[in-house]
């Protein structure tokens, strides 16, 4: 994640200088001579101090600590985030100072190889990038960082962070846990023939991610327990009524269950095929007051709404600012417009950019 970060920054933004650091000297040496970075520091806090944006890369038992760490060596207008798999522990952590220029994130991308020599600069365009800015952001940096993230061809989301956790829970952290199941299962089933000599693409696609880094995964279960329990209590229940109707051999309501899932799936296909339409232009004006941002970002987020682009300008503490949103199509456009107004907000629109 890391690397590609550096090698997009490059390759996509036009960033000149890229500032790394490790604890292991070999991922340094790699990184530069990948070009993911320019220059190597001699720690966190020498490499927060020297940037603009600062990206937490690390498992999610350390991400806290490196992210306040990176906070307080940081410059007044640097924004730090990071990458890591969990938000809700990172964001009810950090104080209302932290929040305002701490902004957690989580690139729904990647695959089951990890490490600086599997580094890309593509690995982040068209990927949908969750943001988790907490009450207190501030609205420059939350401009900063998702500006940032469009130029290297993400698609950024703003989520609430308990939010996120239960959204990965189910479509990231349980597909992990089943994953691993499902692999041991049928490696270790005992008869007459190896099942793994049998596997077809239905399981090679099942497990690709089985036996994924055991000490990151090991971490983001355990920092997103709960959550994922919920996850495994449901997805039991399901099973429990797929084993009823095999015990009933109930024909119809296995048919049902199956159908169940097509209709999920097909809802599925069609959000990934959404087709760009035209831009349309929202300005909300709004109050100079903590957790504006967020409720905004986050709400339209929840509504499945995305953000193309955005800027914010300020005008005064009495008389607040305007916030300015981009969206695709018309219809979008207008749910978004009616969402904000059942929030308080007062909205005008307008086609495309001025």
């Amino acid at each position: 994640m890391g690397g590609s970060l550096g090698l997009a920054a490059r390759e996509l933004a036009g960033v000149r200088r890229v500032v790394g650091y490790s604890r292991s000297p070999a991922t340094l040496a790699a990184a530069l001579e990948r070009g993911a970075i320019t220059e190597a520091a001699d720690s966190l806090e020498e490499a927060a101090a020297a940037a603009d944006l600062v990206f937490v890369c690390t498992p999610v038992r350390l991400v806290l600590d490196h992210v306040r760490r990176a906070h307080a060596a940081a410059a007044p207008g640097t924004v730090v985030s990071d990458v890591g798999s969990t938000k809700a522990m990172l964001m009810d952590a950090l104080s209302p100072d932290e929040q305002s220029r701490c902004v957690g994130g989580h690139p729904l991308c990647g695959s089951e190889t990890a490490g600086v020599s599997n580094a890309r600069a593509s690995l982040y365009e068209g990927a949908t990038y969750f943001l988790t800015p907490g009450a207190h952001v501030g609205p420059a940096a939350f401009e900063k960082l998702y500006d940032f993230l469009v130029q290297i061809g993400a698609r950024p989301v703003a989520v609430e962070p308990h939010e996120h956790d239960r959204l990965l829970a189910l479509v990231s952290h349980l597909p992990h846990v089943l994953a691993n199941v499902l692999m041991t299962q049928a490696g270790e089933s005992h008869g007459t023939r190896d099942p793994l000599l049998a596997a077809g693409p239905s399981f090679r696609d099942m497990t690709r991610i089985a036996g994924s880094n055991a000490r990151v995964w090991a971490d983001i279960f355990l920092e997103n327990r709960e959550a994922l329990l919920a996850a495994l209590r449901a997805y039991r229940e399901g099973l429990d009524e797929m084993a009823q109707a095999l015990e009933a051999a109930d024909e119809g309501r296995l048919t049902a269950l199956v159908g169940r899932a097509a209709r999920q799936h097909e809802r599925l296909l069609a959000a990934e095929s959404l087709s760009a339409d035209k831009l349309f232009r929202i300005m909300v004006k709004i109050p100079d007051r903590p957790g504006v941002l967020q409720q905004i970002t986050v709400a339209l987020g929840d509504a499945a709404i995305n953000i193309e682009d955005l800027a914010m300008h300020h005008m005064s503490a009495e008389l607040g600012g305007e916030l300015t949103i981009y969206v695709l199509g018309g219809a979008v456009c207008e749910r978004a417009v009616e969402l904000l107004g059942l929030l308080g907000y007062q909205v005008t629109t307008g086609r495309g950019v001025e």
